[in-house]
């Protein structure tokens, strides 16, 4: 079994979207007993939110019911998933600086490394602050790297 957790700095944009994504194209696959898929926040600012309500717009217009609920990452997290996946060098920096053990640091990925399309981005950007444009290509890196993560 693949235990893998998304990370971004609240929880509720980019790495409740990557969750929802990577359930969905595990589903569609029928192979939804080979992975447990979960997200967290560097900051526990939003505890118990759903995502954001233009990221689950967007992301319902795909097909994607985001329902997860924002946590923090908690150092549980290092020893009970085999990737933890940041979306850009902010996320990277603060997984590095709590990772508990060398063991553990090895299992910090960057999602931008599973892409197969956009093969020139180097990190997923928040799109908290921009417009829908913002907000629809921070889902296509995703499902692009989702589906590049499939694959492995």
């Amino acid at each position: 079994m693949k235990k893998i957790l998304f990370v971004c700095l609240g929880n509720i944009c980019r790495s409740p979207s990557a969750e929802g994504i990577m359930k969905h194209l595990v589903k569609e696959a029928g192979r939804e007993h080979e992975f447990v898929i979960d997200s967290a926040g560097i900051l526990s600012y939003h505890q118990g939110e759903l995502p954001d309500s233009r990221m689950r717009a967007h992301a319902i217009r795909r097909g994607y019911n985001l329902t997860h609920r924002s946590r923090p990452v908690r150092i549980a997290d290092f020893y009970d998933f085999d990737l933890i996946i940041g979306m850009d060098d902010r996320n990277m920096a603060d997984l590095k600086e709590r990772a508990p053990s060398p063991e553990a640091l090895k299992k910090i990925h960057r999602m931008t490394e599973y892409c197969t399309r956009f093969t020139h981005a180097d990190h997923v950007p928040d799109p908290y602050y921009t417009g829908a444009e913002g907000f629809e290509y921070v889902l296509d890196l995703l499902e692009d790297a989702c589906a590049g993560l499939l694959k492995l």
